[in-house]
């Protein structure tokens, strides 16, 4: 592809810094990389995707007010984490983590297990206990 062949439909990264690679020729036929801002089809994909992940956030989030899930498990979803990476992150076992996702074992945790989790997920202990 040319460099003024490199796609840059806006529709979702524009207003970020994020930014696509592409290498394309110039008049010479050498190869420069060439920064794109997306193109069609990445951006339904990214449309799909993000609606994927906010329905299960928001069925996350039903259940949270349920009472089935704590706060917790929400905020691991809007976050795009899993348990295993929450773990990683934070220190704190997966088997220890999936007990807290139980709301009954979530509100007796002490602040230090709060401020541990509220700091993995940048967020406050307020908003952690909220969705």
């Amino acid at each position: 592809m040319k460099i003024e062949e490199v796609p840059q439909d806006s529709r979702y990264l524009e207003k970020t810094s994020v930014r696509d690679i592409y290498y394309a020729t110039d008049e010479d036929g050498n190869y420069h990389p060439v920064e794109s801002v997306g193109w069609e089809p990445q951006n339904e994909a990214l449309a799909l995707a993000w609606e994927a992940i906010s329905e299960e956030a928001e069925n996350i989030r039903k259940e949270v007010l349920a009472g089935k899930k704590s706060p917790l498990a929400y905020h691991i979803a809007i976050h795009l984490f899993d348990v295993g990476i929450l773990s990683s992150y934070s220190g704190i076992s997966k088997k220890t983590i999936k007990k807290h996702l139980q709301p009954e074992v979530f509100n007796q945790l002490d602040e230090t297990a709060l401020e541990k989790y509220a700091s993995v997920l940048n967020i406050t202990v307020e908003e952690l206990k909220k969705v």
